[in-house]
């Protein structure tokens, strides 16, 4: 089977549908945000603000929802502080970490999902598939069963796991002095599979009650997230997402072809590193602070790319579609005709799985 080396779609793309003519070429705007500087299409900028309003306003849909049904006007002045004294409770103190978790866990894996897809030229090279999230799924699995330290040292654990489990993929990986396309998604794959393997250990020895948090964990949910969730992933948002845009460019570049990257001024093994440890930090601090969360990665920047029909990395714009998704489907398990609580990680496996059938359908090379 040969999957496509498009970092971003599997198939046909959009605009090259039998009959339809070639796309307008638009100049794109140079956007400042310090020191990044951004070309924005203007189809990119409409695409990124619409998803920004969509993402804000399942936000307060879904922080409607609960014993306590709440207005929508009532959610939005509880969110800044001129609500009743009840609804501002109920909804500071439960239901905004819960949402802020649920953005901030989707726009990271929505850009690492990017960022990967972009290094390994193929559009299966999210951290889901490649091992980067079970990685990180193994240091926060061995912290709870063996320590059981708290959400923070969770959080540190998860990174260390990430990070280990992408080195180890990116040594094995390397050949000639570069790494990245199927060598880089077929030895993820293994190396998922080994530690998978790891976790199920870890749980079948560990202490049963803190065996079952973990496994309660690794289903992927947003019940119960507090602000000691919510905060670090947070601040993986703010301190690594800017970080990525600013590589965006290079990126593009680098998908031309190693030499030509070259030719260009690019240092390209140190931008892939470096590229390859923020996405690794945003994967292991969202699988911290939610567990492990199947196929958003996979589809955030690929839906993405298909609605701005843009050639860049959509990092921005995958991890505005991440949120969208992850509080889409918190929203939508909330809402499931059962009397039952299901974890959102099983929710967008679910989804996620169809969309992968459907790309693998849609694509004229396998």
């Amino acid at each position: 089977m040969s999957i496509g080396t498009s970092p971003r779609r599997i198939g046909p793309a959009p605009d090259t549908a039998p009959g339809a003519g070639p796309s307008p070429i638009v100049s794109p705007r140079v956007l400042a945000l310090g020191p990044v500087r951004l070309r924005v299409s203007a189809r990119t900028a409409v695409v990124g603000f619409t998803l920004a309003a969509a993402a804000a306003l399942l936000a307060v849909l879904s922080m409607q929802t609960g014993t306590l049904a709440l207005a929508f006007g009532d959610v939005v002045a509880a969110v800044f502080g001129n609500g009743e004294p009840g609804a501002q409770a109920v909804v500071q103190r439960i239901r905004l970490p819960r949402t802020v978790t649920a953005l901030a866990v989707g726009a990271c894996l929505g850009a690492a999902g990017a960022t990967f897809q972009s290094i390994s030229r193929n559009a299966l090279g999210s951290p889901d598939i490649i091992g980067f999230t079970t990685g990180a799924a193994t240091g926060a699995v061995a912290q709870i069963v063996l320590f059981n330290g708290g959400p923070l040292a969770t959080a540190g654990w998860a990174v260390g796991g990430g990070l280990a489990a992408a080195a180890a993929v990116y040594l094995l990986s390397l050949r000639g002095g570069v790494t990245g396309g199927y060598r880089l998604v077929l030895i993820g794959i293994g190396v998922g599979a080994m530690l998978s393997a790891l976790n199920t250990v870890l749980l079948a020895k560990g202490d049963s009650d803190l065996a079952a948090q973990a496994h309660l964990w690794l289903s992927g949910s947003l019940a119960a997230r507090t602000w000691a969730h919510a905060l670090p992933v947070l601040a993986a948002v703010g301190l690594l997402l800017p970080l990525l845009l600013g590589l965006g460019r290079k990126l593009s570049l680098m998908e031309m072809g190693e030499d030509a990257a070259r030719a260009l001024g690019i240092r390209t093994e140190r931008v892939r590193i470096t590229a390859m440890a923020a996405a690794v930090g945003l994967t292991a601090l969202a699988t911290a602070a939610a567990g492990p969360i199947a196929f958003v990665a996979l589809a955030a920047p690929q839906l993405a790319a298909r609605l701005t029909r843009s050639p860049g990395v959509p990092i921005g714009t995958g991890a505005l579609m991440g949120a969208v998704l992850m509080v889409g489907s918190d929203l939508l398990t909330q809402h499931l005709p059962i009397q039952a609580a299901v974890p959102i990680g099983l929710m967008t496996g679910l989804v996620g799985g169809i969309y992968l059938l459907w790309l693998l359908t849609r694509s004229r090379q396998v």
